[in-house]
């Protein structure tokens, strides 16, 4: 593998894909990344950003409607008191995982193939947690008085005081926590670029970029502390990863209620949020690169790697399902076994299979590396993935709920209008947010960037390392 020192890039290139392609400089990675933010915005951009924007006040319209009549415009009810807020509450708290999860985890490994995709990630992150957010405080039937519910403020009221053995308050530090540490690694990473950004504006875009960069300067002092603190956040990111979603398992496992009081939950919570969240990167990302013109940037292989990683996460909630239904019958329990039949063979059956067809069946196409390196395949694939942990989601709670131990207290959830509505306008709102997120601020990390396109040089020219 030596004489792989003389060859071309592009014979290096078959065997060892490169991760930023083309005859790319330094100068060439500022420009294509800069001139997204700097050019002015495409007709293409407006198209997507004003139906967005109308989605989303779709969403303040019902939620307003909500506040103005009362919970009951949704389709809650007894005993059916969780159904679509908490399911879409969930849902988006997962997919925010993989921003995290991309960043920080794959930082700490030394993982080349983050740097293209982990700006868009993180975005996404803080997206998601916003879109999460509304549902816990709109939930609670009365939002304005919700601080006093969820927070722990000073009150002379004692019966106002919260109850911190409730998940559902656990929750409540969890995901400001997460958002908190997930905006501050973001911000932090784009410094750098926020000042290569200032030295090429003019008037008041310099000013604004000068006061979000922070007086950057580039010097060894700047880029040592800049070092340090990204690295730090990373380690106080990565545990996030895993209790996050912990937490919000802890909703439903310590609960008594059959197919929900159990220890698998917190793993197999995580697994699913990370399964999501990289799905819906990599549904972002296909879009992103075609419609940017980053294909030099965002190559197959950061898709592929990413499909590998589903692909691995699939199987792990495969297995939590099959583990669920063999300890339901190994249990002897009948309550617990008549949970989960009722699951698969209830009057939700369709759900229950819709899961299992998207989340297990769905991704093994990503054994063939055809599959796995062909951007409609993955695209398609990573839209039935997240519409199957949507459905995971709401297997849990509305199955589990619908039918309780009583069968005079059964009962069915329809989703009304309202509940249809707002779910969509969060989507809309997501859409919005990611939008002027990649009219105004880099979509890629042009600095971190640059050091793989320093180290993928030095082992064309040089052949070191190029036999690992």
């Amino acid at each position: 593998m030596a004489d792989l020192a003389i060859k071309s890039p592009e014979m290096l290139d078959e065997v060892t894909p490169r991760l930023v392609q083309g005859n790319s400089t330094y100068r060439s990675l500022t420009e294509d990344i800069s001139r997204i933010v700097e050019k002015g915005t495409p007709i293409q951009w407006w198209m997507a950003f004003l139906p967005s924007v109308a989605i989303a006040g779709m969403m303040f319209a019902m939620l307003g409607y909500l506040v103005i009549t009362g919970i009951g415009v949704w389709g809650n009810n007894s005993p059916i008191g969780w159904a679509w807020d908490i399911t879409n509450f969930v849902w988006w708290i997962g997919i925010g995982h993989a921003g995290t999860l991309i960043s920080a985890i794959l930082f700490l490994f030394r993982q080349k193939w983050r740097t293209s995709i982990n700006r868009a990630a993180e975005a996404m992150t803080l997206f998601a947690v916003a879109c999460a957010a509304q549902y816990p405080l709109f939930h609670t039937g009365r939002p304005w008085r919700a601080i006093y519910w969820l927070f722990p403020l000073p009150n002379t009221d004692l019966n106002m005081w919260q109850n911190f053995r409730s998940p559902l308050e656990w929750d409540v530090f969890a995901v400001s926590t997460y958002g908190t540490v997930s905006a501050l690694f973001w911000f932090v990473g784009l410094v750098p670029d926020l000042a290569t950004l200032r030295d090429r504006a003019t008037g008041v875009r310099a000013y604004v970029l000068g006061f979000a960069s922070l007086g950057w300067r580039g010097s060894a002092r700047h880029w040592r502390h800049y070092e340090m603190a990204y690295l730090i956040l990373a380690g106080l990111s990565t545990p996030l990863v895993l209790s996050v979603h912990t937490i919000v398992s802890f909703d439903f496992a310590v609960s008594l209620i059959p197919g929900w009081h159990t220890t698998i939950f917190p793993p197999y919570f995580v697994a699913g949020a990370i399964f999501s969240g990289f799905a819906m990167v990599v549904t972002l990302m296909t879009v992103a690169r075609w419609s940017l013109q980053l294909q030099h940037l965002i190559t197959t292989k950061h898709l592929e790697n990413m499909c590998k990683v589903m692909l691995a996460t699939s199987m792990i909630v495969g297995y939590a399902y099959g583990t669920e239904l063999f300890i339901a019958w190994y249990s002897g329990n009948p309550y617990e076994q008549f949970a989960f039949a009722n699951r698969a063979l209830g009057p939700y059956w369709w759900s229950y299979w819709a899961m299992v067809s998207c989340n297990v069946i769905t991704p093994q196409i990503f054994w063939f590396k055809k599959c796995r390196t062909s951007v409609p395949i993955m695209f398609v694939a990573s839209i039935f993935i997240n519409i199957g942990m949507w459905f995971e989601r709401f297997v849990i709670i509305v199955t589990s709920l619908h039918r309780d131990f009583l069968p005079s207290s059964w009962g069915y959830f329809r989703p009304t209008y309202v509940d249809i509505l707002t779910f969509i306008g969060t989507m809309g709102l997501f859409m919005t947010l990611f939008l002027l997120f990649i009219r105004f601020l880099p979509v890629i990390a042009i600095s971190e960037v640059k050091g793989v396109l320093a180290q993928e040089d030095h082992v064309t020219k040089h052949g070191h390392g190029a036999h690992h």
